[in-house]
């Protein structure tokens, strides 16, 4: 029997599937505490999670590494989420969550913080200014796409938005008044967990947190959707009130994540799809298991981006985009082939 539209998420298909993500994004935790340049082992992590970390070793564990890894975790969540839900929501397997201009937006709204030397006066400026962007993002779709528009609309709108955005943000870096702002800016636009603090952490937690409470529901929704709006509609879902769920969640939650990491990207777009035929297909089921997978990826690329590093360090959006690109390409040479 279905359960009604109240229903938090969709009941899982294959809980052994959670189970193993689950552990696998615990080692990857404790994997991305443990690698860097400085030499920490289990002894201090041990002493950490009992509480009694001190001396050198405690504080690289405490002040440097325990907010990266707390980030790129739930980044990682953000992501392979958010993913799965646009998949699902435009029955499209190459939809990502920087489709809706959100990503773009919000780098757009921290680049500006850069430009004008507002970064540099306060910590959360950056971070802040990421958030306004996807804020603006979400309320131009609105009033571009419409009301009750479709997954057509929504997508033109969103890709126009990013065009737009992208744009605005090369001619921040144009009309950088140094040099030395034009680098900063592209340093920061290729993604990266290095160098954050507990400051943008607890920013942008809430965000995060708040934007997949407004996914998670829509498992049910989704999974009706399948079936197409006028048989989602019939089956008591609101298909416009799902839309705008899914946009303002993905606001929330990926636009917090741009505002303290730079552009991370093909995480929500990879993720999804390797789950997908593991859980029967259903998005519903896909989101919670895209979460877990997202911070096993993101966790362990920032692991991969520590030990590939010699002086300078690899961003992760760089390593993602080396991953996720031959990914992209390989996906649609196979939908080209089972096009008819």
């Amino acid at each position: 029997m279905r359960s009604g539209p109240g229903s938090l998420f969709s009941s899982p298909d294959n809980p052994g599937l959670l189970i193993v993500l689950g552990l696998f994004s615990g080692v990857a935790f404790m994997g991305s505490l443990l690698v860097g340049p400085s030499s920490v082992g289990w002894m201090e992590l041990l002493d950490l999670l009992w509480g009694q970390a001190s001396g050198p070793a405690g504080l690289i564990l405490l002040e440097i590494r325990m907010p990266r890894a707390l980030l790129g975790m739930m980044v990682g969540v953000t992501l392979g989420l958010s993913g799965a839900a646009l998949q699902g929501y435009l029955r499209n397997p190459l939809a990502e969550p920087g489709l809706i201009g959100v990503s773009a937006s919000a780098s757009f709204g921290a680049v500006v913080m850069i430009y004008t030397g507002l970064a540099g006066l306060f910590t959360l400026a950056l971070p802040l200014g990421g958030i306004v962007g996807a804020f603006a993002a979400v309320a131009l779709i609105q009033v571009v796409s419409g009301k009750n528009a479709g997954t057509l609309h929504l997508i033109l709108a969103g890709i126009a938005i990013t065009s737009f955005a992208s744009a605005l943000t090369s001619l921040a870096i144009n009309l950088a008044p140094n040099p030395f702002a034009s680098l900063e800016i592209m340093f920061w636009l290729m993604g990266s967990l290095a160098d954050r603090s507990y400051e943008q952490v607890w920013l942008a937690a809430p965000f995060m947190i708040a934007g997949w409470c407004v996914l998670l529901p829509l498992g049910r929704p989704l999974d009706a959707l399948i079936l197409g709006e006028d048989v989602a509609q019939s089956m008591g879902f609101n298909v416009a009130r799902v839309r705008t769920q899914l946009v303002a969640g993905t606001a929330l939650c990926v636009g917090a994540a741009t505002a303290v990491t730079g552009t991370i990207g093909f995480v929500g777009l990879v993720v999804p799809h390797l789950l997908r035929k593991r859980v029967g297909n259903k998005p519903g089921s896909l989101m919670l298991a895209s979460a877990l997978g997202g911070a096993c990826l993101t966790l362990t690329a920032d692991i991969a981006v520590r030990i590939l590093s010699h002086g300078q360090e690899l961003k992760l959006g760089v390593l993602t985009a080396l991953i996720g690109g031959p990914f992209f390409l390989l996906l649609i040479m196979k939908a080209r082939r089972e096009w008819p």
